[in-house]
């Protein structure tokens, strides 16, 4: 199902399914395939520029650029620059590979400010506001020193000289509340709060409110309880949902040549000694994917705080891929990780998914003068050309 042309507007081809039986027949070929699986619902129409009252931008994983340029943070420049004074950019986490924001003295220090720093310039570029969500990569990728890399992220962030901020700051689990106009409340998570093993706020060590898990969760329900009529977008950089491999998905490539996730360019074959990867994976060996007992708490506990005043979204990262899905404890479950031309993961299908492409790209969301809420999902070529092959409305 490829995408015809080049415009936002694009037709693209969409396979009827009959049966939910062929649909899961089909789904390991299209795991391995990369090929977008959109949903047999037509596209909507893009709302009159006049029509629309605030416009969120979601992009997530995108801390590696390219030096020359990144075709993915271009595309996001354009988009953000048709409606700057109603747009809103939200980075939902990995802000900085491999290891966030390193001590000033570090040999990698420069490089780390300078992927920082072409994310911050979609926004200074576009006046567009920008709000960082940090991921498990801005915690120094989940070691002991990770507290350290996220606060030295948020003081790069807020002397940046543009309007930006990392939320919520110095570490703190959240919830951070901040309402855009009338209409929209964002409510933004430090989910690797939860999942992270070393030093971090915590009683008695910590000035944050609130700094436990129940407290957290209490703190949400009460954030979602007193939005009143706004659109509410929860967000936070770990998956509630998710049919790529922090979910359990992997393709062949994983169990044939494991050593790329270690470094993308070790193409060496291990055959069957290399499934012992995804079997670490699923059965729960890192707090990063669904299968780790931490993980679950987490996603129980933030879930059981949302269906009391479900959201109409809950956006996240951390899949390297674009995902819709329905949801319960948020109405739809959206995974905008693709922020890189160069950094795609494998990914499947699921009862509840709506749509998903390991293409990069990013997520659109337009709220309406009448309520209406229109999402938008944008794939970008090595070249910076953008499709939007999926929309939908969500309310």
């Amino acid at each position: 199902m490829r995408p015809r042309g080049n415009g936002r507007r694009s037709r693209y081809i969409a396979v009827r399914v009959s049966t939910p039986g062929l649909l899961r027949r089909a789904a390991p070929w299209l795991l391995l395939s990369g090929c977008a699986v959109h949903a047999i619902t037509p596209p909507v129409p893009a709302p009159a520029p006049d029509e629309v009252v605030s416009t969120l931008l979601l992009i997530g994983d995108a801390g590696a650029p390219r030096a020359g340029g990144e075709p993915v943070l271009q595309a996001l420049a354009r988009e953000a620059a048709v409606a700057p004074d109603r747009s809103t950019i939200v980075f939902l986490g990995d802000n900085v590979y491999p290891r966030g924001i390193p001590d000033s003295v570090s040999p990698s220090r420069a490089e780390a400010e300078r992927r920082l720093a072409a994310q911050l310039d979609v926004g200074g570029e576009t006046s567009v506001p920008s709000i960082f969500v940090p991921g498990n990569h801005d915690w120094a990728k989940h070691a002991e020193s990770g507290w350290d890399a996220i606060r030295r992220q948020g003081a790069l962030v807020a002397g940046s000289g543009v309007e930006a901020r990392l939320l919520p700051a110095g570490g703190c689990p959240g919830p951070e509340v901040v309402d855009v106009g009338s209409r929209v409340r964002l409510v933004l998570l430090d989910t690797q709060w939860w999942l992270h093993r070393g030093p971090k706020p915590f009683p008695p060590d910590t000035t944050c409110h609130p700094d436990t898990e129940a407290g957290v969760a209490d703190s949400l329900r009460g954030a979602l309880r007193s939005a009143g009529p706004r659109v509410v977008i929860v967000a936070g950089h770990h998956p509630l949902a998710s049919a790529g491999p922090h979910g359990g998905r992997f393709d062949w490539k994983d169990h044939l040549f494991p050593l790329r996730n270690v470094k993308s360019w070790l193409w060496l074959p291990l055959p069957v000694l290399g499934s012992l990867y995804p079997f670490a994976r699923t059965h729960g060996a890192s707090a990063q994917d669904f299968s780790s007992s931490t993980n679950r708490r987490m996603r129980g506990a933030l879930e059981e705080a949302l269906r009391a005043h479900p959201p109409l979204v809950y956006a996240s990262g951390h899949e390297h891929a674009l995902q819709v899905f329905a949801g319960q404890s948020a109405r739809y479950l959206l995974v905008s990780g693709a922020g890189l031309s160069h950094h795609s993961s494998p990914v499947g299908w699921r009862p509840n998914t709506r749509y998903a492409s390991s293409a990069a790209g990013f997520m659109r969301l337009d709220v309406l003068r009448d309520g209406r809420v229109r999402l938008g999902v944008l794939t970008v070529d090595g070249h910076g050309s953008v499709t939007e092959p999926f929309s939908m409305w969500l309310d």
